[in-house]
């Protein structure tokens, strides 16, 4: 499945057009056509700031967020790449703290795609190559990278020696390319998705990670123990915890008394937690306490249970809020139910799931906490039927679009809506609603 993108500027679009014409071959893996592309236009990668490379199943993009914030908070310039765009390309790419520019993004997606000939390269591929060449002309102190699928073969996975690496949650998702049998990896599905997120580890830098059950664990030690790469595991080498409205956070340097998120959810405590604990063990950059708290109130990450504020699409169903998340596999459901329930939200669900999704994984976890279902397509995507979500025992109906399952809620007097089940679709509302992430 490609990646979806369109512009209102002509010179993007037209760069837009050929990224979408690109083909990419069949169950292709490896970093072989993402370090010649590079090699054609000169290794920029080579010539960015340093790193913070950050991976992971959930959590990773706000953990990124964070980052970016705390960095800047200190008075640090920022490069940084993320993945997907919700509405517009020039989200995934931030340079010196600002999203690329219409005029720029064109000319860098020229140079690339001209440069790609005859070489098979992916969309993603191609955005990783226009992104280095960005940070290698525009001064910055620093990247924050977020790897888009796994890490081990991700085309992040080509930068020069981070400062730090992280690892945020995990679970299961993108089965097809990250649970493919091959031989010398592990067996247990979790442990896979660890090794492959562990991929993006260097020896003698940092990786920082969560706790995760034991046989993970158990994976992430014999990787870091065979490679000299320090592992500062959650529960081991830091702490953190809620406590009333602060996070308490505890390392071998000390401990700080932060405070909560703006952001909504008790996993962004958890995000929150991780971007500190990453910050703290690297030695190039100061980062004052005061900007640890800045940073964490400061950040914001779109369509992450994004409470939408007035729009074409609100406007439809008055008085009501509209929630939005991009989440689609279990943890997201698990998030989202421990969200609601701690809040005594029961909305009624508009989903939309891409094709190739686990549609129970979202569900399960969540089904109890809503009043009904309405299931919509993904704009642009081939997208799981309505008979996938049979045998679920809640109220279930369609709708050709978001606006027209918003009338018909409105008829319901809906007191709460959650939009959710793919971030193509969370772009969607975003577009329609005039919420434009900046």
């Amino acid at each position: 499945m490609r990646d979806f993108a369109v512009s209102d500027s002509r010179a993007v679009q037209a760069q837009l057009d050929r990224l979408a014409a690109l083909s990419l071959p069949q169950g292709r893996i490896g970093l072989d056509a993402i370090r010649q592309l590079l090699a054609r236009l000169g290794d920029p990668q080579l010539s960015i700031p340093p790193v913070f490379h950050v991976a992971g199943t959930n959590g990773k993009g706000s953990t990124c967020a964070y980052l970016r914030a705390i960095l800047e908070a200190q008075g640090y310039r920022v490069h940084a790449i993320t993945s997907p765009h919700l509405v517009r390309y020039n989200e995934r790419i931030r340079v010196a703290g600002e999203l690329v520019g219409d005029e720029e993004l064109a000319a860098l997606l020229s140079e690339v795609l001209d440069a790609a000939g005859g070489l098979q390269v992916s969309f993603f591929e191609v955005t990783i190559a226009a992104s280095f060449l960005a940070f290698a002309r525009h001064p910055a102190d620093v990247c924050v990278i977020e790897v888009g699928l796994g890490g081990r073969f991700d085309a992040t996975n080509v930068v020069p020696t981070p400062l730090v690496c992280g690892i945020a949650t995990l679970g299961i998702d993108h089965e097809r390319f990250l649970l493919a049998p091959e031989d010398g990896t592990p067996a247990e599905p979790l442990a896979r998705i660890a090794f492959e997120k562990a991929g993006i580890r260097r020896p003698h830098v940092p990786l920082v990670t969560m706790a995760y059950p034991a046989h993970v664990e158990a994976v992430l030690h014999a990787l870091a123990q065979a490679e000299e790469v320090p592992l500062w595991m959650r529960g081991e080498a830091w702490k953190a915890q809620v406590t009333g409205d602060a996070i308490w956070f505890e390392d071998h340097d000390g401990s700080l008394t932060l405070p909560l998120p703006h952001m909504p959810g008790a996993h962004q405590a958890e995000n929150a937690a991780l971007a500190v604990a990453m910050l703290r063990r690297q030695s190039v950059l100061r980062i004052d306490p005061q900007a640890y708290a800045q940073g964490i109130r400061d950040a914001q990450w779109p369509a992450r249970m994004q409470l939408l504020g007035d729009g074409p699409l609100t406007r439809l169903v008055p008085g009501t809020a509209v929630w939005l998340d991009g989440g689609h596999n279990r943890d997201a459901g698990l998030a989202l139910e421990a969200f609601l329930r701690a809040r005594e939200i029961a909305p009624h669900l508009i989903l939309g799931m891409i094709e190739g999704k686990d549609p129970g994984a979202l569900l399960e976890p969540l089904h109890r906490q809503v009043e009904s279902v309405t299931l919509v397509p993904v704009p642009g995507h081939a997208c799981l039927p309505p008979e996938a979500f049979a045998g679920w025992p809640v109220d279930t109906t369609t709708a050709p679009d978001v606006a027209t399952a918003l009338r018909a809620l409105e008829q319901r007097k809906a007191r709460a809506v959650l939009i959710a089940g793919s971030l193509y679709l969370a772009g969607a509302v975003l577009r329609d609603n005039g919420e434009l992430p900046d």
